[in-house]
């Protein structure tokens, strides 16, 4: 059996399936994330072709404010609920970790954007990388 994976929002109008592995999660301390999230944003990845929408009654993808790069978030209008976000050029789409159904079988890998990490954030021992990556 191929592997695969489903998600989804808090309130369910956005629920997605991946066809294939995800990537390990890699913990994104900059700025956008922490306003995005409330704090260090854990996601994983998939190539953009094998994330089938199967809901999304309440998607919106918005621009990210303050990249540089024209990234762009999802989010549930419904519930808030921060989804996916994606980069111009890139073939893959992030996918907020928290929302991968479990047992998801993701493990943390490390951390991206560490120089910007909130005051109160301590190291847990994963690789750190000072810019994204």
């Amino acid at each position: 059996m191929a592997e695969t994976h489903s998600g989804g929002c808090l309130c369910g109008s956005v629920r997605y399936r991946v066809a294939g592995p995800l990537r390990d999660v890699i913990t994104c301390h900059c700025g956008e994330c922490r306003r995005m999230h409330g704090g260090a944003a854990p996601y994983t990845a998939c190539p953009a072709d094998r994330l089938e929408l199967v809901a999304d009654d309440g998607l919106a993808w918005v621009a990210s404010p303050a990249s540089t790069t024209s990234a762009e978030r999802a989010f549930c209008r419904h519930c808030g609920s921060s989804l996916f976000w994606r980069a111009p050029g890139r073939d893959t789409v992030s996918i907020a970790a928290g929302t991968v159904d479990e047992p998801s079988g993701l493990a943390a890998s490390g951390h991206i954007w560490w120089d910007a990490r909130a005051d109160w954030e301590v190291p847990d021992g994963l690789p750190t990388r000072p810019a994204g990556g």
